[in-house]
């Protein structure tokens, strides 16, 4: 459940997202199952969905995390050769010198593609060349520019409604990255995608912004070989698939699954449910919580939680079989904030051989009082797995 943890809201009495939730499922099997708090950003390492995640599937960021531009280029194909430099590139809007959205307002697969076709077009060349992903979020691709590993980047969505030129890339290596975003304004402000879109009262994604560098590809174990399990994952994010294929499990295309709110929740758990019988276990991964959180939407989040709550665990708990669920967000994303905080988070281990340990409801108030502290995250999948 990306995202789905956070901090107290003040002004909805002191209560997280989670404790305003009606979340009949995950109550059920919290109060039969095992549940507790785990940190799984390692102290000094960045807030990422890419560490969480990571440690989530079981995998310490400490020895494997390289940089997640790297990751998701593997999910969309891109060879990284030496010399190579990726970047994460986000379509964003700007307006009157601020970041307006982090995804241009949510802009579609097609109209992105063509924004980007448009970028190689103009910018492109044998240095330079740009790749469509998934909705907002992109690579950009830099050969013999290796010292702009060493710029420092501020992802967009930290800085909501923020003066974007504070937060330009600055450093050593920079310019390039600097030059690059400045000169996608005139490529795109009156593109016609971009015209559509202010004529439709949405907003146009006038800018490219550029993060989360990378030139190594992480080097992980199989998780067969690291668990002794045959694995598959459903996700509607780049990150995640392309995490998913250097563990080599299996990417599950089930029509439908998303990164936003338009996720077919129904689709995501029956597809899942229906990949046991050919895998022991299934990944689920919802970005949806996390994507609302960014917005700064409690009713966005809420929803989210509620329907995988209602559309997925629903499903789950009638399984006619024998099933051990591990079920946790990588990170808080705390609404207040509207980006990724390091603070431990809820989980919840169900199933044959787990016992309940006293929480009454999955979240982060339930998992403190029960006292279950796991400083490193990534050792929860030794449990799920029996070890």
């Amino acid at each position: 459940m990306d995202g789905a943890a956070g901090l107290p809201l003040e002004e909805r009495g002191g209560k997280t997202t989670l404790e305003l939730s009606d979340t009949p499922n995950l109550d059920i099997l919290a109060g039969e199952g095992t549940s507790g708090l785990v940190h799984t950003i390692p102290d000094g390492m960045e807030p990422s969905s890419a560490c969480g995640c990571m440690s989530v599937l079981g995998y310490n960021p400490k020895v494997y995390y390289r940089g997640r531009g790297s990751i998701e280029a593997k999910s969309m194909g891109i060879d990284i050769e030496k010399g190579d430099v990726v970047f994460r590139c986000n379509l964003v809007a700007v307006g009157d010198g601020l970041m307006r959205s982090y995804s241009a307002g949510y802009i579609s697969a097609g109209e992105a593609g063509e924004l980007i076709a448009a970028l190689n077009e103009n910018l492109g060349n044998d240095r330079i060349r740009f790749y469509p992903g998934i909705g907002f979020r992109h690579i950009l691709k830099l050969k013999g520019l290796e010292e702009t590993l060493e710029a420092i980047c501020t992802p967009a969505h930290d800085i909501p409604d923020k003066p974007v030129e504070e937060y330009l890339p600055r450093g050593k290596g920079s310019q390039p990255l600097r030059d690059l975003m400045e000169r996608s304004r005139d490529i795109l402000r009156d593109h016609p995608v971009n015209l559509a879109r202010i004529s439709r009262g949405e907003l146009p994604a006038n800018m490219i912004w550029l993060f989360w560098g990378s030139s190594q590809a992480p080097v992980l174990p199989s998780f067969k070989e690291a668990y002794g399990l045959r694995a598959a994952m459903t996700s509607g994010v780049d990150l995640l698939r392309g995490l998913a294929q250097m563990m080599e499990m299996q990417v599950l295309e089930i029509p439908g699954v998303t990164d936003g709110q338009d996720n077919d929740y129904q689709a995501q758990g029956e597809g899942a449910l229906s990949a046991l019988s050919e895998y022991d276990m299934v990944v689920v991964h919802v970005e949806a919580p996390d994507e609302a959180a960014h917005d700064g939407s409690f009713e966005g989040k809420r929803k989210a939680i509620e329907r995988i709550d209602g559309e997925i665990l629903g499903r789950l708990r009638k399984y006619k079989g024998d099933l051990r669920l591990l079920v946790m967000p990588d990170h808080p994303t705390p609404i207040a904030f509207r980006t990724h905080s390091p603070e431990p988070v809820p989980f919840l281990l169900w199933g044959h051989g787990f016992t309940p340990n006293g929480a009454r409801r999955f979240t982060e108030q339930e998992a403190e009082k029960t006292d279950l502290f796991i400083e490193d995250g990534y050792t929860l999948m030794n449990r799920l797995v029996g070890r």
